[in-house]
């Protein structure tokens, strides 16, 4: 799944690439999925993008917003899988979810393996979706301060653990699964350590590896095992993933430990993560 950090290179790509460009034909996807979710029919969708302009793409959270000027904004969220722009008489992929040609003939994939939403809405609205109205502060943004961060755990209305904090309710948006493993290690938190019995200077370091971790993955292309906008992998290698499993910690030598918790697999140093 595409967290911030990838996003975050999609948008940069497709203001390099695709920005100004102008839509010939625009269609939904080829092959079912019940867990792509669209609001528009097939019909409604190639009618309203048709001689539309690629404006300037950004992005809140997990969430990609494409304007197609003049009127409407094209929504990608909580996406895993392709993102591909390609080149004119480059081969079309077999599936697609969303296929998009401009008038001088290159043209826009995208393919899902898990789930998201490919939405159309008219401009204005397009952050009045369920899960995106109302998003919190994201790490990228200036307002995501320590002061913000702390104020954030000292409001929870439940018991989060570190892990939580990271990955549940969109607390912090952007973040997921795979990045908060190398925050925990890096803020040397397990991750089940309670959200709310974190000191001021473990939430400081919580917070600067938050930080640090966002901007490097970013700075990277995104992580090593997803793929940018020209279907090239990013450089971030994570330092807790199921490869680092039952091999020495990079700071101690102790053996890294997996363990299931909260939905998903857990990496970590039993000793530099108490």
């Amino acid at each position: 799944m595409f967290e911030l950090p990838e996003m975050t290179t999609l948008a940069r790509q497709m203001n390099e690439a695709l920005k100004g460009k102008v839509v010939k034909t625009a269609v939904l996807g080829n092959s079912p999925h019940k867990f792509v979710w669209y609001n528009r029919t097939h019909k409604e969708f190639e009618k309203l993008t048709k001689g539309k302009k690629i404006g300037n793409a950004t992005v809140k959270g997990r969430w990609l917003f494409i304007p197609f000027n003049p009127g409407y904004v094209l929504v990608l969220g909580e996406f895993g899988g392709k993102v591909l722009y390609h080149q004119a008489g480059a081969e079309i992929p077999k599936k697609y979810h969303l296929y998009m040609i401009f008038e001088d003939g290159s043209f826009f994939t995208a393919t899902t393996q898990m789930w998201g939403a490919v939405e159309l809405y008219e401009k204005g609205r397009e952050k009045e979706g369920k899960y995106v109205k109302g998003m919190r502060t994201t790490p990228v943004e200036n307002a995501f301060t320590f002061e913000y961060f702390n104020a954030l755990i000292n409001d929870l209305k439940e018991k989060k653990s570190a892990k939580g904090l990271l990955t549940q309710d969109q607390l912090i948006p952007g973040l997921g699964n795979a990045i908060a493993q190398d925050i925990l290690f890096k803020a040397r938190l397990h991750p089940r350590h309670p959200a709310e019995k974190l000191a001021r200077s473990q939430r400081g370091k919580l917070y600067r590896a938050i930080k640090k971790t966002v901007d490097e993955v970013i700075r990277k292309g995104g992580r090593y095992d997803e793929y940018d906008l020209f279907n090239q992998p990013g450089k971030y290698v994570r330092l807790m993933d199921k490869k680092a499993v039952g091999k020495p910690c990079p700071k101690c030598g102790a053996k890294v430990r997996k363990m299931q918790y909260l939905g998903g697999a857990c990496y970590f140093c039993p000793v530099c993560q108490k």
